[in-house]
């Protein structure tokens, strides 16, 4: 995983505009690919906040939201990369059932929300769900 991710932040070094020449500026404090590495896939598995990632990693918190969406993206890459990217999004069943026909038993995680009402009368219909409860429109993850 290291040398794939490694190359990725490459490339996106290379593609940035330089305002200083390399090694200019202030040090990072994430030195190396595998400090990187590490905060990033620390911050997929857990979803800890910025505050909690700032007193682990020993900076601030805005430089935490900072090095999270710096590099997200080259994860992203390197696992695409790799092959191990996982489908984010399954349109309908037929897609469902040709990816993961083997499947027996399947759990949805949906959350009810309340969701504004339509005022047209029509696109009320759409989303009645026949409830006399609070108006809610149902997601899931």
């Amino acid at each position: 995983m290291l040398p794939s991710f490694e190359e990725a932040y490459q490339e996106t070094l290379d593609k940035k505009r330089r305002w200083r020449a390399a090694g200019g500026g202030r040090k990072a404090t994430l030195k190396t690919s595998a400090d990187k590495l590490f905060f990033i896939l620390l911050y997929c598995k857990c979803y800890p906040t910025f505050d909690l990632m700032s007193v682990l990693f020993g900076f601030d918190r805005s430089c935490a939201h900072d090095w999270v969406h710096r590099l997200m993206p080259i994860l992203e890459t390197a696992l695409g990369k790799r092959q191990a990217l996982p489908e984010r999004k399954i349109d309908s069943i037929e897609e469902f059932l040709a990816k993961f026909g083997e499947v027996q038993e399947v759990i949805i995680d949906g959350t009810e929300r309340p969701v504004q009402r339509p005022k047209d009368a029509e696109r009320q219909k759409e989303h009645y769900s026949g409830k006399k409860t609070a108006y809610k429109e149902t997601h899931y993850r």
